[in-house]
């Protein structure tokens, strides 16, 4: 009971966060596009994204410093923790100058010999590219400080970080528009500064916070052949992921231009923004699943990847749906004149993160037993194939959807192995899993699809606001008559029931 009172606690807390954050980001995607226009906002995107195909290397290790970190503390096991830390700091700091080399050698001359961009931007572009570069690089080094955080639980203080972050953003807003300098070179320029202050924020805290974040050169061969053995695993994953994601904007550009990059970075926000809701949820949890299997709770442990599983998809449904259902008017709303395509990037991609968000607390359930091997050559070889798959198919079709609905498919495909992988592993009963999470998911859906559907089809409001909030409203009614009814166990009702009686008095 008190591990679930931490989860919600810290859930809570990442929630204001996201609220927060959220509303500044969709406000500043607007001012940005209407700013820069819509050709220098998919530039900015994609240039930023040709970094991004470096991170590989950086999610691979975030994801086991991350582990160990939370690992360690579940043993109670301090010494060991502090020596960690140094250890995953030294191995980011190297990351870093691995990234620095191969983006100032392989990923300038993409660059300015690749990417289809007009002549008389290129100037800018180098500009945005080399802040992009710097701008990353500090968020390499930031990974160990925020991997502690979130290990010792300390979401409140997460949470103000991330909102003091947004109001810095706020402020790159106002000084873009008043800037008398090209608005691209000030944009990029900008969000460098902010990162380095916030990185140094987290960094400060860190340090007075907890004794083991203060850095002391640390070397044990065992230790860092772990960890870097451990990330290595992770490193074929990661790559995959990070080349589905930015080489899908490359494709884009290269097929058709950087307008439908304006359209994909769009969506790429709307996705940032959507996916807090379940991000903050899974991040509350996460390091409860690890802590739990490390200290030799593993029944306990696979209850919360269940659990986890099916909240984590409800919580984004109840989301997705409504705004799904008013797409045309949110983004007109939002951004007067959407980007062609934009619409149906934004549903595809939505649809792409609820298979998605399934699959969170599996992956953790993984990484927790350590036996990454085999999971990530899978995984990582279907992940792959997206960008294949969707290439092979833009020659034949040459409809830019095309890639989100391969990315859909190969989620769906992952989800199964990712299955069969934590019944090797842990010992998790599949059977149960389908019974207990996926039956109850394809009701609900299901349900209120058709629902929605019927509405639609029979009642229309003349005034567009109206008819809006009374579709959101149904959407949002109809699901969590349904999920009640349909999803939760009488004891998830009982608790439910008890946590709100709790919080009334």
């Amino acid at each position: 009971m008190s591990d679930s009172k931490t989860i919600a606690k810290n859930t809570l807390f990442l929630y204001i966060r996201m609220f927060f954050t959220m509303s500044v980001s969709l406000y500043t995607s607007r001012v940005v596009l209407n700013t820069l226009g819509v050709s220098d906002y998919g530039t900015y995107n994609l240039v930023g994204g040709v970094v991004t195909l470096f991170s590989f290397f950086n999610a691979a290790m975030s994801s086991a410093t991350q582990r160990f970190l939370s690992f360690e503390i579940g043993q109670n096991n301090f010494i060991r923790l502090k020596q960690v830390f140094n250890a995953t700091l030294n191995i980011h700091i190297g990351i870093g100058l691995l990234i620095l080399i191969l983006a100032e050698t392989v990923g300038l001359w993409f660059v300015n010999n690749r990417l289809n961009i007009p002549v008389e931007r290129m100037e800018a572009v180098n500009w945005v590219f080399q802040f992009s570069i710097f701008t990353f690089l500090i968020g390499v080094i930031q990974v160990p400080y925020n991997a502690m955080l979130i290990a010792h639980e300390k979401m409140n203080v997460y949470a103000i970080l991330s909102i003091v972050e947004v109001f810095f953003k706020l402020l790159i807003v106002y000084l873009l528009v008043l800037s008398p300098i090209d608005k691209l070179k000030t944009y990029s320029g900008l969000i460098f500064v902010v990162t380095f202050i916030v990185a140094l924020l987290y960094k400060i805290y860190c340090k007075r916070k907890f004794d083991e974040s203060k850095y002391q050169f640390y070397y044990e061969k065992g230790l860092y052949k772990t960890l870097i053995s451990y990330s290595g695993w992770n490193l074929f994953g990661n790559i995959a992921s990070v080349v589905r994601a930015e080489g899908s904007n490359v494709m884009l550009n290269i097929f058709f231009g950087t307008l439908l990059n304006a359209a994909y970075g769009i969506t790429l926000q709307i996705q940032g923004a959507v996916s807090l809701f379940v991000t903050n949820f899974q991040t509350a949890v996460n390091p409860q699943i690890i802590k739990k299997y490390a200290a030799g709770n593993l029944e306990e442990s696979k209850k919360l990847i269940f659990q986890s599983s099916k909240f984590s998809y409800f919580l984004m449904f109840i989301i997705v749906c409504p705004i799904i259902f008013n797409i045309d008017f949110i983004l007109k709303i939002w951004l007067k004149t959407a980007p062609e395509y934009t619409a149906l990037f934004v549903c595809l991609c939505l649809i792409d993160l609820l298979i998605n968000c399934i699959s969170g607390p599996l992956m953790t359930g993984v990484l927790a037993t350590g036996n990454i091997k085999w999971y990530h050559i899978i995984i990582g070889s279907l992940t792959f194939l997206n960008l294949p798959v969707s290439y092979f198919l833009l020659k034949i079709y040459s409809h830019p959807e095309i890639i989100f609905k391969v990315s859909i498919s190969i989620n769906i495909l992952s989800l199964l192995f990712r299955l069969f992988f934590l019944k090797k592993l842990m010992g998790l009963n599949v059977k149960y899993f389908f019974y207990e999470v996926l039956l109850p998911i394809i009701g609900v859906s299901i349900g209120v699809v058709g629902c929605m559907f019927i509405i639609t089809q029979y009642i229309i409001l003349r005034n567009e606001l109206l008819n809006v909030i009374f579709l959101s409203s149904c959407s949002i009614v109809i699901s969590i008559l349904l999920i009640w009814t349909i999803s939760l166990s009488k004891l998830e009702k009982v608790y439910i029931i008890n946590l709100i009686k709790t919080k009334l008095k």
